[in-house]
């Protein structure tokens, strides 16, 4: 387990995009000891795109923290251990724009971060975020406006519902360049509101790419936003696949 401090900070802006998807498509991307979480027979996979101000160590001022445009490809998944089955989410990509979160990622700190730009725009309800990957891996790109209900058609019934399973998912275990391991980092956040948005457009490389995800396979559920959330993050121990 990498040991570090509780880190604390505030979640400025995050942008949870979700994609129903096709269970057998998922089980060809989740490594042991993962299975997909279903919803009413669906997988639930997205991307979060997380802004965080105020970053540092928990017992360290304000002034002192750092700020990233961050995102992550997220899988909805279970898993059985030891003391039984346990939830969360499964993290194959983690893309920043902060040099020192690739810096530290996967060393001192779990996850290990891909350096990315990033293109924000925020003005009177409406957003817009993109991002480009320097490795040139991976882009996205989401518009979407706050809106009074969920998208028509989501697996979710109600925006209490659709809170109540992403608040579930704290706990992330991210792909390393360790075959097999898995970095542990839980978001505990202090407060938890959400707002559903409405999506007038959304291009992902990862979930477009039918090598990945059959024509079919995947389709968009719905996109929430959390606004000026205190948070802390804490690490846990690596998952090894073969647990």
């Amino acid at each position: 387990m990498i040991r570090v401090p509780a880190i604390r900070g505030l979640i400025d802006r995050r942008i949870l995009v979700n994609f129903r998807v096709a269970p057998d498509a998922l089980r060809g991307v989740l490594p042991p000891p993962f299975r997909p979480k279903l919803v009413r027979g669906a997988g639930i996979a997205g991307v979060c795109l997380i802004r965080l101000t105020e970053i540092r160590p928990a017992l360290l001022p304000r002034w002192l923290g750092l700020r990233s445009e961050n995102a992550a490809h997220r899988v909805a998944v279970e898993w059985d251990s030891r003391e039984g089955a346990r939830e969360g989410v499964y993290i194959p990509r983690r893309d920043t724009s902060s040099r020192f979160n690739v810096a530290v990622g996967g060393r001192l700190f779990p996850g290990e971060h891909h350096p990315a730009v990033f293109t924000v725009s925020e003005s009177q309800g409406q957003l817009a975020v993109a991002l480009r990957s320097r490795d040139g891996l991976t882009h996205l790109s989401v518009e979407a406006r706050v809106a009074p209900s969920l998208a028509p058609g989501s697996v979710f019934r109600t925006v209490e519902e659709a809170s109540e399973f992403f608040e579930a998912g704290s706990l992330g275990y991210s792909a390393t360049s360790r075959a097999g391991v898995y970095d542990g980092l839980e978001l505990r956040s202090l407060a938890w509101s959400v707002e559903p948005l409405e999506v007038t457009r959304v291009e992902s490389s990862f979930f477009s790419d039918r090598s990945v995800f059959p024509a079919g396979a995947v389709e968009f559920d719905c996109a929430l936003l959390m606004r000026r959330i205190p948070h802390e993050w804490h690490a846990h121990p690596s998952l090894q696949g073969d647990c």
